[in-house]
């Protein structure tokens, strides 16, 4: 029999009411065509004219004998859903997911449990785009997340979730998830942006001009021709629109022409035009590619709606309608609830089953359910016993019996080295357009020397001269390194940027620490080196170029050092206000206990002197300053009853109780000792974190969970 173009789950549509996104091309009003239909009629593989006919429905016989996809959903996204076509995208690496009783349960630190989910199903298809809405806080994100294996630590899920008909995880290459928050390099153009990402995301088997040719393809696939030489832009100057900035966030992560997408919220904070052409792009792309979109979409426009594919609405984490978003309407008619004539049939959905301000408008009394409680409920129980679910489910278990279980392959990348020489270049680039990074603080240092130097001019070599060269040398070795955490804020976006691309697969943390290491190295000698000449000359400190380059070496290791250590707590206290208390506490008692403020001696030996003493390193830079400065150093001594003159070396070690076992160059080897432990150290975090988080969300876990890798507690995927 010929096989049919309407899908297993369509419901046998009337032969006196056409299905709602048909019903437009019976009208007579062809003439008055939209440019957003024309565009819309463009990505089907039409083109609408005037006198275009109305083409008579499918048969509905043909539905029940043949389960063939539906005539009109082959034309929108240009292909052919025929059964055969199907079954060529099960063997070209198209990917179809299921999911079958999916629950998730939120746990809080007091064991307490809250259901987001109950009990969902549903599936995704090759060329197609899914939507899943609902009203805020219905588990949309939930689900994507819980689909995508990037569930929280606090979240917990069981049911069965399958890949091309197997328990598997998601492989980089072969999937991509666009999160909510566009997180993107301010500093850079999109040309920029896409050209760095193409290095590092596409293998070293193409070569470079290989792979600009694809960062180019894909920014003219997403529409941003004309703006690649704009950049992105932030909160503090303007940039590209809000929709470019979407479809940029799109264009990375399609780069490597991914089988699977998850985008969240594409269509957030743009307006219908700018959203209707981000989903317009996105739905070609499915076309094209044959990619499986599942996105979620919180109230989209009516020309967005026509986009979609397939629908799961939900609300308050239960399934309203899952299938062919062409029928939700007639489902929700069917049930008491129509869209009026003139309404976006999406905001009749979510107007019907929104819950949130029932209290607030007075419609929830005392025991008495609100109206969209009821709504919910009706359209809950119609959706179980509906021939629609029943459809839905035949659908999820045709494909996993005649999906042929095809493998999420990783596929290859740039090697470790091209990573790190393009990260570093591109890092590099961003501390020099971000005034904020480094030449905010070189213009600080620049003045906080100049009053050293002028406040500290000419130290002369008498008694008094003592007091104010530790005074001078204890401010550089302290407070001038304090100074280095107002790096941070930049440095919090850097690492929201590493977090999302990591997460992503497109790097490791050992990539990103050596780029970060390479890249900013030369900020740092130079923010050091000119503001520490001049302090260095303007106050008389000993002359040679000797003294001078160690001085020079100490400043630029506590300077990295510092660096290193706001890597640190960035990674335990991402948050910008707190994570700069914590940087500013740590050092702060580190600072109390170099020897300064109080003698060595007379520190407590428990906690303060051993271990605090020896692992701050203001003990080892201002031992370091204080042997290059006094040793060698003839002073003349003004108090009675002692010598004309006392030595640098009688004064480092009587009044300043210095450490004379080993050299300076001792101090300063611990000192870049600790700027490569700090930079391990970060490293060491992040894969504590790694592991730490999976098993702490394991301990929580009562019940059993299976996740896309098909492994029991403990799940180290989701």
């Amino acid at each position: 029999m010929a096989s049919s173009p309407l899908p297993r789950w369509a419901p046998t549509p009337s032969p006196s009411r056409l299905l709602w996104r048909a019903s437009a091309a019976t009208t007579g009003s062809s003439h008055m065509l939209s440019p957003f239909r024309a565009i819309l009629g463009a990505l089907r593989g039409r083109t609408p004219t005037a006198d275009a006919q109305p083409q008579a429905p499918p048969l509905a016989v043909e539905a029940e004998d043949t389960g063939g996809r539906r005539g009109e959903n082959s034309g929108f996204d240009g292909i052919d859903h025929r059964d055969g076509l199907r079954e060529d995208h099960r063997h070209d690496g198209g990917v179809f997911i299921t999911w079958e009783e999916v629950w998730v349960t939120a746990v809080n630190g007091k064991g307490q449990s809250a259901t987001i989910l109950h009990g969902v199903s549903g599936s995704a298809r090759p060329g197609e785009v899914l939507a899943i809405m609902g009203p805020s806080g219905c588990g949309k994100t939930t689900l994507l997340d819980t689909l995508a294996g990037r569930l929280d630590t606090n979240l917990r899920s069981k049911g069965e979730i399958l890949i091309n008909s197997r328990r598997q995880k998601l492989a980089f290459g072969a999937s991509a998830y666009v999160t909510q928050e566009n997180v993107l390099m301010a500093t850079l153009t999109v040309r920029e942006a896409i050209y760095y990402s193409a290095q590092i995301q596409l293998p070293d088997t193409m070569t470079v001009a290989e792979k600009l040719a694809r960062a180019n393809e894909t920014i003219q696939e997403m529409g941003l021709t004309s703006s690649m030489d704009t950049r992105i832009g932030g909160r503090a100057t303007k940039g590209i629109s809000g929709g470019q900035r979407k479809r940029l966030s799109i264009c990375l992560e399609i780069l490597t022409r991914p089988r699977l997408l998850f985008l969240d919220e594409p269509t957030s904070g743009v307006d219908s035009a700018a959203s209707f052409h981000v989903m317009s792009r996105i739905a070609g792309l499915a076309a094209r590619e044959g990619m499986t979109i599942v996105a979620v979409v919180h109230q989209p426009c009516s020309e967005v709606f026509e986009l979609f594919h397939a629908l799961c609405l939900l609300a308050s984490g239960k399934t309203i309608f899952f299938g062919p978003a062409a029928n939700a309407a007639e489902f929700f008619t069917s049930n008491g609830y129509p869209c009026p004539p003139i309404r976006n049939p999406s905001d009749n959905f979510l107007r019907t089953i929104n819950r949130d301000f029932d209290m607030e408008s007075g419609e929830r009394s005392g025991s008495k359910p609100s109206v969209a409680d009821e709504a919910i409920q009706v359209l809950v129980n119609s959706y179980k016993s509906s021939q629609t679910s029943e459809i839905a489910k035949r659908e999820i278990n045709d494909i996993n019996e005649t999906t042929h279980g095809g493998a999420m392959i990783r596929r290859n990348q740039a090697s470790f080295q091209t990573k790190a020489i393009v990260l570093t270049r591109r890092s590099f680039v961003n501390m020099y357009r971000d005034l904020g990074y480094y030449w905010l603080r070189f213009g600080i240092y620049t003045a906080i020397s100049l009053s050293l130097g002028t406040i500290f001019y000419d130290f002369g070599y008498g008694y008094d001269s003592i007091r104010s060269r530790s005074s001078m040398l204890m401010f550089i070795a302290a407070l001038l390194t304090l100074m280095a955490i107002g790096g941070f804020p930049s440095f919090v976006e850097d690492m929201k940027i590493f977090r999302s691309e990591r997460l992503n697969g497109h790097y490791g943390v050992s990539t990103f620490v050596i780029s970060n290491s390479l890249s900013a190295t030369p900020y740092l000698v130079f923010i050091a080196v000119l503001p520490g000449a001049i302090a260095y000359y303007l106050t008389g400190l000993q002359r040679g170029i000797d003294h001078f380059a160690y001085f020079t070496l100490v400043l630029c290791s506590c300077t990295m050092l510092v660096e290193g250590l706001m890597m640190i707590v960035a990674a335990i206290v991402p948050d910008f206000l707190m994570g700069t208390i914590t940087g500013a506490g740590i050092q702060g008692l580190m600072l109390l206990n170099c020897g300064f403020f109080q003698m060595p001696s007379k520190l407590p030996k428990i906690v303060w002197k051993y271990p605090v003493s020896y692992i701050s390193f203001h003990k080892y830079a201002l031992q370091g300053f204080y042997k290059n400065e006094f040793l060698g150093l003839v002073l003349q001594n003004n108090q009675e009853g002692g010598d004309k003159t006392i030595s640098g070396e009688q004064v480092i070690t009587k009044l300043f109780e210095v450490e004379m076992g080993h050299s300076k160059w001792v101090d300063l080897a611990v000192l870049c000792g600790m700027v490569v432990t700090y930079r391990l150290l970060f490293i060491v975090i992040i894969k504590v974190l790694d592991t730490i988080k999976p098993m702490f969300k394991g301990a929580r876990v009562m019940s059993p969970v299976v996740c896309t890798c098909g492994v029991q507690n403990p799940c180290t995927h989701l």
